[in-house]
């Protein structure tokens, strides 16, 4: 229980948000919404609005949709006069599918959006009510015949960036060194008011993070401590605050389609790829750790969605404004059976990386050797 219930809070909040994109752009527009559903499945219960949507909660907390009025998954040319037909006027102008075609890409793309805007309203609580860490990552030891002192770093040295990304706080380092996607990085130190860039190799060991869940991490063998022990960690303005928001989505989004490029390349660690078992997991493990640490963890998940909704695999948001880009390309919907082909592949995708990501999860449960 200490897992299912902070990842249920953070699952529906993360998920409602998503679909009240969705729906608030859908009503914008005159869109007719018959169900705003969190989870899917059998309903547990649910209510009707005085515009006749039903608002539920159903039993596989794993997702939620939101429904249209004469909601079709394909709609091609042909089947316009099909749908002018069989709906009356006044319903006609309720249809999704005969909206404008930039009305509908927004509708849409609102999803993906409503992600990256809660993300940013989080991390801008935490910093200007927490506060950001500012500490600077000062080398307090360099392990012997470690890839870092063979690059020649030094005690006292400041690393000021990795990979060309600015280092502000000592709690980035091992992210960004774990998170570099190429052999070799680039380590950018102060020492003596100089700038010296160096190119080290990590080593790639079995370790834990610091929940304790077996990965594989990078390192280069440097030690780190504040600098007289001393932790620096400021409440930021509303203005500040917002930047490095700003900065933090970005990162996150940026680095994760990194990732995913280095796996496609075949260079990247697959292993850490996880699922919801994975996911609800970590959730419960950074709960207990409090409030804070639990908002950070809500943002970064709630931006993974948030992107990979953005990918253009039918069934996904960013399925949809593909099919949206080839109708404004060509002047027309793409042939109901393309759509359907399209589908079937996107389909096959999403299904093919769920049983990667369950085998990937249950193996770090210790279920698979």
């Amino acid at each position: 229980m200490n897992f299912i219930i902070p990842f249920l809070i953070l699952i529906t909040v993360v998920v409602f948000i998503h679909e009240y994109g969705h729906y608030y752009f859908a009503k914008r527009y005159g869109v007719g919404v018959t169900d705003f559903s969190i989870g899917f499945g059998k309903e547990i219960f649910g209510w009707n609005d005085k515009s006749g949507t039903r608002w539920k909660i159903c039993w596989i907390p794993l997702g939620g949709y939101v429904k249209f009025f004469g909601d079709r998954n394909v709609f091609s040319e042909s089947e316009q006069k099909e749908v002018l037909s069989k709906y009356s006027k006044k319903d006609q102008e309720k249809l999704f599918v005969l909206k404008p075609l930039y009305q509908r890409s927004l509708i849409v793309a609102a999803g993906p959006i409503a992600n990256f805007i809660l993300a940013f309203f989080i991390f801008l609580f935490i910093y200007m009510f927490s506060g950001k860490d500012f500490t600077p990552a000062i080398i307090a030891d360099v392990q012997k015949d470690s890839p870092a002192y063979v690059a020649g770093l030094k005690k006292n040295d400041r690393i000021i960036s990795i990979d060309e990304r600015e280092i502000n706080s000592i709690s980035q380092v091992s992210s960004f060194i774990s998170m570099s996607s190429e052999e070799t990085i680039s380590l950018k130190i102060s020492r003596n008011n100089q700038e010296i860039l160096f190119k080290i190799k990590p080593k790639l060991i079995e370790s834990k993070d610091n929940l304790g869940n077996k990965m594989n991490k990078k390192v280069i063998g440097v030690i780190l401590a504040p600098l007289n022990n001393e932790f620096n960690r400021v409440k930021l303005g509303l203005v500040e605050a917002a930047i490095h928001s700003l900065k933090e989505v970005w990162f996150v989004s940026s680095y994760s389609l990194e990732y995913l490029w280095s796996i496609i390349k075949g260079k990247g660690d697959s292993s850490q790829l996880g699922g919801p078992i994975r996911i609800a997991k970590i959730t419960g493990q950074v709960a207990e750790y409090g409030f804070i640490p639990f908002l950070g963890m809500m943002a970064y998940i709630s931006v993974s969605l948030g992107l990979i909704n953005l990918f253009p695999i039918p069934m996904l948001d960013g399925g949809h404004l593909m099919f949206y880009f080839f109708e404004k390309l060509l002047g027309r919907p793409l042939k109901q059976k393309t759509q359907e082909g399209f589908f079937r592949i996107g389909l096959f995708f999403l299904v093919s990386l769920m049983f990667f990501v369950t085998y990937n999860d249950l193996k770090d449960w210790g279920l698979f050797s």
